[in-house]
């Protein structure tokens, strides 16, 4: 969007923030762009989307499985698939916003994409007789790409409203990541508590309508903040995601060539080879003595910088590999946990009321609402006088925290489910599935809580990890990367509910996720869940001990 040329001679150049310009390409002003002033707008626009979203996605299986008329397993499946879409798309948008558009550019296109969806989407409800199932998926999957879109640049474009080089404006950017997610689970606890109602009990094309009228009003509180927004750029004015594809490419070029000295362009000076110990496969990119000239006219060679940023894509991998269970978990609560919701009583008082099964995805959002400024304000105050950690304790502590509660959590699931199931055969309605089972639904509120701590914990910083730890021009990117785990995990968690349906099901036997939930065995599901993040978490602790952070200001 903007260039090093803007930087040009000024009277309050020594107040510029260095790598920031404002709207208009000129040096961003300290004084008058950015910080929280800039910061609470985009908050606001992502409470918006968040709300939209979830809108759509905590309620779908219900949609699914009710005016679409499909299984619990068939519904599961899409609603994951959807889900996973949702999150892979990110890499998409973060590659279209770093490489080409910029953030700000990328955010408005996102938004514009997000009104049109939902727009369809409503249509296919208002007007179900002349909407065939494809025209619904069809928007339903626009939505994704808008999603898809708009999310990784959205919060990497909040982070860039704080200086990382000052010490007041880093610790407020690791306060943006606690308050960001504050913000969003407020949200989404207005849907959870109002929108779900409105589909439940009123009208589907309502309940779709208004997320979108929702994204209109986020694109206007967007605009309002532009000429507060501070926009990154590349003091090297490259493209981030050519300089780290260099790197690969020139290390496979060079593979056999000798190591000696390298030219580091951006420095414009010879500098020996040096780094980190790992992946030394990529020091052979900056070697100059044996490469041809005319793979040096076709790639330039690679500096010693581009070697480290691609190591530095390279050291994530692992956690990002390792955090998929968590996420698989995490699907569960508005997916089986909302199926189990409807089996049980759901009766508020002697009303008569009744709460939409998906209403108890509230807990997740209050859990957050309440723990977020609890960590922020006491917690991590404290754990600075230990540690001297700007964060209290590091992110992948925070990670790994979150990782252990949400085992916790599927423990309890378990535990919950097997007393149900219980609870039915002594009830003597195992074969009645239309029967609500005499038991609270409020047994469920424990795993809520469980999984919306471990999502503070654990998603938060998931966010600030791998925003944090990218190269400068790969922030959005980062966070896509960050997003995709959470697309696997989708993917991998359809793959798993097919592969145990085939296997326990068949020959007449009732599977593990049998329609009728009393014959069905999601108690077994969630011991196989607990397990597997037994082992994820002792993976994680793993290659969390020979982990070394990135400065910040590299």
């Amino acid at each position: 969007m903007v260039h090093s040329s803007a930087m040009d001679d000024s009277p309050l150049l020594r107040d510029a923030v260095k790598g920031s310009v404002d709207y208009k390409g000129r040096p961003a002003i300290r004084s008058e762009t950015g910080k929280w002033r800039s910061a609470i707008f985009i908050i606001g626009v992502e409470i918006a989307e968040r709300f939209s979203y979830n809108g759509i996605s905590s309620n779908l299986i219900t949609y699914l499985t009710g005016p679409l008329q499909q299984s619990m397993v068939t519904a599961a499946v899409n609603v994951n698939t959807w889900t996973g879409v949702s999150y892979m798309l990110p890499l998409f948008g973060a590659f279209l916003a770093d490489a080409y558009l910029g953030r700000y550019r990328t955010i408005l296109l996102a938004t514009l994409l997000y009104v049109l969806g939902l727009g369809l989407l409503t249509l296919s409800a208002v007007l179900p007789s002349f909407s065939p199932p494809i025209f619904f998926f069809s928007s339903l999957y626009l939505v994704a790409l808008a999603q898809g879109t708009h999310k990784p640049c959205t919060q990497a474009f909040g982070a860039d409203q704080f200086e990382v080089t000052d010490p007041e404006e880093c610790k407020s950017k690791s306060s943006f990541f606690n308050w960001w997610c504050f913000g969003i689970c407020s949200g989404v606890l207005c849907t959870h508590s109002i929108l779900t109602y409105i589909q439940d009990n009123l009208n589907w094309g309502l309940g779709f309508g208004i997320p979108c009228v929702c994204m209109v009003v986020a694109l206007t509180i967007f605009l309002l903040g532009t000429k507060t927004y501070r926009h990154s750029y590349n003091d090297d004015n490259d493209n981030q995601f050519g300089r780290i594809a260099l790197a690969f490419v020139a290390a496979v070029r060079s593979w056999r060539a000798t190591p000696s000295t390298a030219t580091d362009e951006e420095e414009g000076e010879t500098l020996f080879l040096h780094g980190t110990d790992q992946f030394r496969f990529l020091d052979e990119a900056p070697a100059t003595s044996t490469i041809s000239d005319d793979f040096k006219e076709g790639w330039l060679v690679s500096s010693v910088s581009q070697v480290e940023e691609a190591k530095a894509i390279l050291r994530l991998f692992p956690f990002w590999a390792t955090c998929i269970v968590y996420t698989i978990v995490d699907a569960q609560y508005y997916t089986f946990f909302t199926k189990q919701g409807a089996t049980m009583d759901r009766t508020i008082g002697s009303s008569g009321f009744k709460i939409p099964p998906a209403s108890l995805q509230t807990f997740i959002s209050i859990s957050i609402i309440l723990f977020i400024p609890i960590y922020d304000r006491i917690l991590i105050p404290f754990a600075r006088v230990f540690t001297d950690i700007h964060s209290g304790i590091t992110t992948l502590q925070r990670i790994g925290t979150g990782i252990i509660l949400s085992l916790i959590a599927m423990v309890v699931a378990a535990l919950v489910e097997r007393e149900r199931l219980q609870i039915a055969i002594d009830s003597k309605i195992v074969d009645i599935p239309k029967v609500i089972v005499p038991m609270s639904v409020w047994w469920l509120v424990p795993q809520y809580i469980l999984l919306g701590i471990a999502e503070a914990l654990t998603m938060v910083g998931l966010q600030e990890f791998f925003y944090d730890q990218m190269p400068k021009g790969l922030k959005s990117v980062g966070l896509a990367f960050y997003l995709s785990i959470f697309g696997v995990g989708s993917f991998l968690c359809s793959f798993l509910v097919s592969g145990i349906e085939k296997v326990t099901g068949g020959d007449g036997r009732d599977s593990w996720f049998s329609n009728n939930l009393n014959r069905a065995h999601l108690d077994y599901f969630y011991w196989l869940l607990a397990g597997l993040s037994a082992i994820e978490l002792a993976i994680f602790l793993y290659f969390t001990k020979s982990y070394v952070y990135k400065r910040a200001d590299v």
